[in-house]
């Protein structure tokens, strides 16, 4: 082989010249495109025999990129490499021994793929426009990356990184898919965004590069417009809209004009106006929105003077639906007053009034020589004018003989108010004078000169008084009150009036006016005395003096008056009032002083106006002190700006102004005083040295952080930076200085970037450093401090864990919480020596049986990072989950290079069950009959069925009987004991027990079985649970005699359909007691041969006696066929009890007496017969030769005749075949013996199937004798039901 030739070729030169020439054994070498300059790519190795030393070269135009130790042949990389643009090299290499001709050989060189490039995006930049209403998962663009390395490092997967704008709210409106399609995720709308960014991010698979697992990406921009789509309704601008025209302006007076836009901005589409109200004196232009008055407008006519008009706004196309595009909005018009009414007068009282019917003539009555300003009584007037604000002001005044003797009030109104005549000139109110004065008032609206006026003529009646009045000693009455007093309070005890007249005209009664006053004093009518009505409208500072009339009227009602004149006095209820704010700014080591202003609204001059000053305890209130008269306030001492905690250097003093009245009021204000900040404070280190360590080789890496403080309480002042002072190895660190808080800073030093620090070169493995902290805002220089730092050097921690196995065994924890705590303690190990492990809970399976629980024990066990499985909640449930499988591993903290993790174990929980549940039992959906009659020991009447969630001996069920009740017809409760017995039986996931008869049920019972049944657990602790069922018991009354004209054995044969046809008529459950052969018919016309006794029960519990029976079976035409031609004959009570002897032997003496009774009567009856009989054989042969008259044809159809024996029907009469006219008297019916009555119970018989012209109800036939029994059995015995015909209307219990 050619490899055999080579290893033989040196052997050959040796043997030739005596020294071998070295070769190279290798061909190709790998090299990583990362590899750093500087750094080994290969090794040249050259053999040779002879041991020569070997000088190594390389060379060719690939040789550029590495550079070759001649001597150790090792080659180093001299020139970056990129696989990407050069994936191949070839160099020569050679090697001279010195002794032969120098060796070369071509060598591949493989530059090995590295991950150093990130995605490309393709085909930039990203643009697309999609309209609004795109559909959900659509496909909006497709982008795509490419990645030039390989392998995992060539895929690329997409993300959206951020959706400008608004990432928060849109960060999921769009999705990316594997393959770079984006598809829409939401719904889009053009009025909220017409525009979207999209960051997307390409990364690659991951690759090595530099000895660590990189992932390279990049991000572009997809940007997405969305085209408007007609989807929304136009909308008005600047609404509310608003407008006003007087009420007397011309049609097409422009009002306002409305303007909508289409909110489909893209779109735009033309907008048309209508007005949707009915019937309102405005219109609209379509297209400009321009309202104009369409119509003569009165605003007294308007139900309101303000129109509410609706605009509605159309766009000229239809939108995406197919609809109209179209919004509304209200446009209030205000219909202005002008002035086109005069003011008139109504007789009405406000506000009752209606102003319909205007008059002019009025009447009233005052008594004479009334007081001035006494009202003229009995008048009521109202004037009005129906126009609005000033165009409704009119005044008043009087006309006539007797205008100068009285005064209008108001003299002017405006729109509407009540008018009152008032006493000018008492004296010319004279009865003596004149009895009746007459007045004209005249209301002119001064606005309106043409139709101006309105006059109202007013009589009035004088009525005569006596000719004294009331007269006080005073005119006016000086009176004080304290203000706030109390309701009730005496002003005046009494303030009386002088009536020389006698009688009941000198009686007195007093009253306070006007009648406003009455609101706040009254007076008491007989004394006079003035006390407070309601003292809460005393206020001295609203109003400090009152005035009033009181009014004296005697018993002729002449009044006489005087004035009070009410001073209201003082009381201290006003608190002082700060005027001004104080808010003060001081340098800090100055003092500060400030005047605090205050007023007090109470009386001058008194103390409960004059003030006073001091300061409340708070946090700064010994720094100041106040003069407590003028309120003057200074600092004691100058301010110090650092000994406030506040950011902002703000002192809050609080200041309380108060009054010296009684009660005494005050007031609080807060005093600011800012304190400015100085640059009086150095920097201070937190610490006075501090430690920290670094790995070795880990360039730029954060050692730590020096922290330090200014005590200056601004940012300018506080400032601080940090330095490091030169010494040995503080080249080798950086330290920057950030802000941490308020005069705060840090110093973050860090390993030079350019600095590799080797743990193994260092002599020590520590470097004393000094940091000094300067601030940078010092007036002096030497404002710095400094500090000792020691930095230690680490070894590299570069091995994962591993979980030990023997902690990893299965363990068993009790459900329902019943286990607490520890449940076992993992164990991992680390080779490294400075390793920190702790362990991570990574996922939790819950199963139960072979099947997922879900997620139900996720939160039972907790592991702790220790290693420590701690149960963590009280719910376990072992009827939930049966088995819990945690995944987890065992994390080094400390690694700093390789994999940190262990590999992924599980740990195996095993749930053990406790006996926690109660058995439950199932619905019961049916009901339970029993027939005591056909029911024997061990037959189940009934069954219940119960689960136990528990597993094992825990969910066992043991079903046993508690108590037995019959509940009888009559309410009355029997209990019982052994009657009913229980057998339990496992079924799948649940246990039924069978209720089965424990001993003979008493057939005579009637009512229902209460049965108490109980379901026991088998393991402590035991559980159980009851329930109670209802059997129904069917009781012998009940059992019918169904007699059959077959043998026993071919009713044996045919019980299955006999059964069948009954449940078909009845509905219910067919029991049958017996069949057997028929001992004795002697009380029955039919010859039975058989006897079938049962039970017909509902599964309600109820059961048919023999008439329901017979009812049910009768209204079943077909069933009832079928039955006969089963042999079915009669139908009768069951024999419930059979007699004794001693029943018998009454029975037979009974019987005798009967039998002596009825031979006598026969007797008698024989010898009346006897000659009726005679009678009725002559008849016989004269209806027979009456009969021989008739033709068949002049025969009616039709049924029997009633209460006869007579027949219509051919061959329907036994005695006569012929055809009988029912209308002749044939003579048969001379007596009531020969007649046979319809509703006789002498014999029934079965109703059978019929044809339908020949109802079988209309007919009767009697048995009478032999020959009439044989036609029944004859008929009996026919397969065609329609050539039969037996009537029977009460099918009971007698025999067929």
């Amino acid at each position: 082989m050619a490899w055999r030739s080579l290893v033989l070729l040196p052997f050959l030169l040796t043997a030739v010249s005596g020294n071998t020439a070295p070769f190279f054994n290798m061909t190709f070498v790998y090299v990583p495109e990362d590899l750093e300059l500087g750094q080994e790519a290969f090794q040249l190795t050259a053999i040779d025999i002879d041991g020569d030393q070997l000088t190594y070269s390389i060379s060719g135009p690939e040789a550029f990129y590495f550079s070759v130790d001649a001597k150790t042949g090792v080659v180093t990389l001299r020139n970056s490499l990129d696989r990407e643009l050069l994936p191949r090299l070839t160099i020569i290499v050679g090697v001279f021994d010195g002794m032969n001709e120098a060796v070369s050989k071509r060598l591949t060189i493989i530059v090995e793929d590295r991950n150093d490039n990130a995605p490309v995006f393709q085909n930039l930049p990203y643009e697309t426009s999609i309209p609004e209403n795109m559909t959900l998962n659509s496909i909006i663009y497709t982008v795509f990356a490419n990645d030039s390395d390989t392998g995992n490092a060539s895929k690329v997967s997409y993300s959206i990184e951020e959706v400008i704008p608004d990432n928060t709210k849109n960060r999921w409106l769009f999705y990316i898919l594997p393959n770079g399609n984006v598809l829409l995720n939401g719904s889009l709308d053009y009025a909220k965004n017409t525009f979207y960014q999209l960051k997307i991010l390409a990364k690659d698979g991951g690759g090595m590069l530099h000895n660590m697992l990189v992932f390279q990406q990049s991000s572009t921009y997809l940007s997405v417009s969305i085209r408007d789509l007609p989807n929304l309704n136009p909308r008005f601008l600047n609404e509310p809209y608003s407008g006003s025209v007087p009420e007397n302006c011309n049609p097409g007076t422009t009002v306002l004009t409305v303007t909508a836009v289409d909110r489909d901005t893209g779109v735009n589409d033309e907008i048309s106006y209508s007005i949707t109200n009915a019937s309102v004196p405005f219109a609209i232009n379509a297209t400009t929105g321009t309202i104009t008055v369409s119509g003569p407008l009165d605003r007294e006519q308007l139900p309101s003077e303000e129109v509410l008009l609706e605009v509605t706004a159309h766009e000229k196309n239809l939108d995406i639906h197919g609809e109209v595009a179209q919004a509304s909005t209200l446009v209030a018009v205000a219909v202005t007053d002008v002035n086109d009414n005069k003011p008139q007068f109504y007789h009405c009282s406000l506000p009752s009034c209606n102003f319909t019917n205007a008059q002019s003539n009025f009447r009233g009555s005052i008594i004479e020589h009334s007081s001035s300003r006494l009202p003229v009584a009995n008048l009521s007037i109202v004037a009005h004018d129906p126009d609005k604000g000033i165009n409704s002001n009119y005044e008043l005044y009087l006309q006539g003989p007797n205008a100068s003797a009285f005064a209008v009030s108001p003299t002017k109104i405006v729109g509407t108010g009540e008018v009152q005549l008032l006493v000018q000139d008492p004296s010319s109110v004279d009865y003596e004078i004149s009895h009746v004065m007459v007045v004209q008032i005249i209301a002119d609206d001064t606005g309106n000169p043409t139709d101006c006026c309105s006059t109202a003529t007013v009589t009035i009646n004088l009525i005569d008084s006596n000719d004294h009045i009331p007269e006080f000693p005073q005119s006016t009455y000086n009176l004080s009150v304290m203000e706030n007093s109390p309701a009730g309070t005496i002003i005046s005890p009494n303030i009386t009036a002088y009536d020389p007249d006698s009688g009941v005209l000198g009686q007195i009664t007093y009253q306070l006016l006007p009648e406003s006053i009455r609101n706040i004093f009254t007076v008491n009518a007989t004394t006079g005395a003035v006390l407070v009505q309601n003292g809460s409208l005393l206020d001295r500072e609203t109003r400090s003096i009152y005035y009033a009339n009181l009014q004296a009227k005697d018993g002729g009602n002449l009044v006489g008056t005087t004035v009070l004149e009410i001073t209201v006095l003082d009381d201290n209820d006003m608190a002082p009032i700060i005027t001004g704010s104080y808010f003060i700014s001081v340098e800090e080591g100055q003092n500060v002083q400030t005047q605090i202003q205050a007023i007090d609204n109470d009386e001058p001059g008194n103390r409960n106006s004059e003030l006073g000053f001091k300061i409340l305890p708070g946090p700064f209130s010994n720094n100041f002190t106040i003069n407590a008269t003028t309120g003057e306030m200074h600092s004691k001492e100058p301010l110090d700006r650092e000994a406030l905690e506040d950011e902002w250097g703000q002192m809050v003093v609080t200041v309380e102004v108060y009054d010296h009245g009684v009660p005494q009021l005050s007031t609080l204000v807060n005093v600011t005083f800012t304190v400015g900040d100085m640059n009086d404070n150095a920097p201070v280190f937190l610490n006075q040295s501090y430690e920290f360590s670094v790995f070795e080789d880990s360039p730029g890496s954060l050692v730590g952080e020096v922290e330090a403080t200014d005590a200056d309480q601004t940012e300018i002042n506080s400032r601080i930076s940090f330095l490091l002072q030169r010494g040995s190895g503080s080249s080798n660190f950086l330290i920057r200085s950030s802000h941490l808080g308020p005069g705060h800073y840090g110093g973050q030093l860090s390993v030079d970037p350019d600095t590799s620090l080797d743990y193994d070169t260092l002599q020590q493995k520590f470097f004393s450093l000094v940091v000094l902290a300067e601030n940078t805002a010092a007036d002096n220089v030497g404002d710095t401090a400094n500090v000792s730092v020691v930095v230690h050097i680490l070894d590299v921690n570069d091995e994962p864990p591993t979980v030990l196995l023997a902690s990893l065994k299965d363990v068993n924890v009790n459900e329902n919480g019943t286990q607490q705590g520890l449940v076992c303690t993992l164990v991992a190990s680390d080779p490294d020596t400075n390793h920190l492990l702790v362990f991570e809970e990574l996922a939790v399976a819950c199963f139960k049986g072979a099947s997922s629980a879900g997620e139900v024990c996720w939160d039972w066990f907790v592991l702790a990072p220790n290693g420590s499985v701690l149960v963590n909640s009280s719910d376990i449930d072992y009827e939930l989950c049966d088995r819990v499988v945690l995944t987890l591993r065992a994390e080094d903290l400390h690694t700093e290079k390789g994999n940190r993790y262990s590999q992924n174990e599980t740990l195996r929980i095993h749930i053990t069950d406790v006996n926690d549940n109660t058995p439950v039992f199932l619905p019961i959906l049916e009901t339970f009959v029993v027939v005591p009659e056909i029911s024997p020991v061990d037959l189940q009447v009934a069954t219940v069925k119960a689960t136990d969630a528990d597993s094992g001996r825990s969910g066992t069920i043991t079903f046993s009987i508690v108590s037995v009740v019959l509940v009888e017809d009559n309410g009355a409760s029997r209990p019982f004991e052994n009657l009913f017995k229980v057998v339990t039986t496992p079924e799948q996931d649940s246990y039924v027990g069978s209720i089965q008869v424990a001993s003979n049920l008493d057939g005579s019972l009637k009512g229902q079985y209460q049965v108490t049944v109980e379901a026991r657990d088998s393991e402590a602790p035991v559980h159980t649970a009851q329930t109670v069922l209802t059997i129904f018991t069917v009781d012998q009354s009940y059992r019918v005699r169904l007699q059959f004209v077959k043998p026993v054995d071919e009713v044996q044969s045919n019980s299955e359909n006999i059964k069948v046809a009954l449940t078909t008529a009845t509905k219910a459950g067919v029991y049958v007691v017996a069949i057997r052969s028929v001992e004795d018919t002697r009380a029955s016309q039919v010859q039975a041969k058989s006897v079938m006794e049962a039970y017909f029960v509902y599964s309600n519990g109820t059961a048919l006696d023999v008439n329901q029976l017979s009812v049910l079976i009768q209204s079943d035409p077909l069933v009832l066929a079928e039955l006969v031609n089963l042999g079915l004959a009669v139908i009768g009570p069951g024999e419930v009890v059979k007699p004794t002897k001693e029943t018998e032997l009454i029975g037979i003496i009974a019987g005798l007496v009967a039998f002596l009774l009825i031979f006598i009567l026969i007797m008698t009856l024989v010898l009346v017969l006897t000659t009726r009989s005679y009678k009725r054989k002559l008849s016989a042969m004269k209806a027979l030769k009456v009969a021989t008259t008739f033709s068949p044809a002049m025969a009616q159809q039709g049924a029997g005749i009633p209460g006869t024996n007579q027949y219509n029907a051919e061959g329907a009469n036994p005695m006569l075949n012929l055809p009988l006219d029912p209308s002749h008297d044939l003579g048969f019916h001379e007596d009531s013996v020969s007649v046979a009555s319809m509703n006789s119970l002498d014999e029934n018989t079965v109703n059978a199937p019929e044809d339908d012209n020949l109802k079988s109800k209309q007919h009767k036939v009697q048995l009478t004798d032999a020959t009439d029994e044989e036609v029944l059995v004859a008929a009996l015995k026919l397969k065609e039901p329609t050539r039969i015909a037996y009537t029977n209307q009460t099918f009971t219990t007698t025999d067929l």
